[in-house]
Formats: structure tokens, sequence, C-alpha cells
């Protein structure tokens, strides 16, 4: 068990002990924090990090991603594609991935990934439903996600990944008495990913949880 005085001091040390953000990506986190309270959308370095080792340790060559925001979660996955790498980006805000799209173009990748916005669910249905992408990210709104999980998994490859975050929402998915909604959302989301056998599940505690499934 963990010392609660020391609790919050381990996710700086988790940062520091993880690859770190380049200084375009630096300044995307920077961009991004100014926005406000709206900037908590936003992944943390060492997921961002975990997401580009994701993408390399699978080979992931075509990606999928449900929810941009201002594009630091894109960036990292685009990052770590092989070199022939393209990834979807599925969101609703043009002002949100306006930013995005400075720091793809930034970086050169713009030209590797395809934004569409709109509602993910209708995106992802409009899709052939085939087995064409090698790693997905989940990470809009909870109440959703099954939905984009029943879209995005006949969408992936046998021994592809799909990457959920937000699966512990602050630890009050634990709380078996809650009535929040995204929190009573994702108990029941986690509870339909445990039981899926189309997949192997990890659920790790990367910041505010990440499930980790490759499709068997």
């Amino acid at each position: 068990m963990a010392d609660p005085a020391l609790v919050d001091r381990i996710p700086p040390y988790l940062v520091a002990h993880s690859s770190p953000p380049d200084e375009l990506a630096q300044r995307l986190i920077a961009e991004t924090a100014a926005l406000g309270g709206v900037s908590q959308m936003q992944i943390s370095p060492d997921e961002g990090s975990f997401l580009t080792l994701v993408a390399r340790l699978t080979g992931a060559r075509t990606a999928v991603e449900v929810g941009t925001f201002t594009g630091y979660s894109s960036l990292c996955i685009a990052r770590g594609l092989t070199d022939d790498g393209s990834l979807l980006c599925c969101d609703v805000s043009e002002e949100w991935t306006s930013i995005a799209r400075r720091y793809w173009a930034e970086a050169g990748l713009a030209d590797r990934i395809e934004l569409r916005l709109g509602p993910a669910a209708e995106t992802l249905r409009e899709l052939p439903r085939e087995a064409v992408f090698d790693l997905a990210f989940i990470d809009a709104d909870k109440p959703s996600y099954p939905i984009y999980w029943e879209e995005i998994l006949p969408r992936i490859r046998p021994g592809g990944a799909i990457v959920v975050d937000n699966v512990l929402q602050g630890g009050q998915v634990v709380d078996e008495s809650s009535t929040k909604e995204n929190v009573v959302a994702i108990q029941r989301f986690n509870d339909q990913v445990v039981a899926d056998d189309r997949v192997d599940v990890a659920m790790l505690p990367i910041r505010d949880g990440v499930t980790l499934a490759v499709k068997r």
C-alpha cells in the first residue's frame, strides 16, 4: 500500500522517469494548459510515452483515435507508427483540433494524420467493417465508450491493440454506490471489456487508468 504522504509525489516521478516530451510537444502541452480547466482532457506525458511505445511494439501502421482534443495523444501515436503509417482522428471540435493541426504540420506529420470532424460513432460506422487497424485509442465521452468499442474492435486486426483512457475515474470506479454518470458508465464498460472473449486485457494504473486490450 502506497504511503498517503507520498502519493502526490508519484506522478511527477513517473514523468521524470519516462521518455520526456521534446520541445515541440512541450509547447503543445503549455498551450493546452493555458486553455484553463478544459486542459485536464489532455493525456499526461508519461501516458504519451506509453502510447508511442505501444505503437512501436505492435509495429502499428494504421491507427484510429477517438477524442483528439488539441492533439498531444495523436502526436504521440503518429510518432510511434511505421514510416508509412497513418492515423485517423475523430473529434467534434474545430476549435481544439485547429491547435492539433498546427502541431501536426510543424512535426511533419500532417500528411499522415486524417482528421474527421463529427460524432465519432457515425465516423466509425461509415468505415468498411474490415480488420484494417493495428491500433486504436479511445479517450472521449465516457457514456459512448461501449459504442466506440463495438465499432472499433471488428476493425482491429488480430494481435492489434486498443488503449482506453480514464478507466479509473479518479478512483471512483470502485465506489459501487456512485450515481455519477461517467463513473457508472465506466464501471459498466470495464465489466463489458473484461468479459469480452475477443480480447486479452490488462488494466494499468497509468494516471487515471488505462486499459490495454489485444485482439485474439
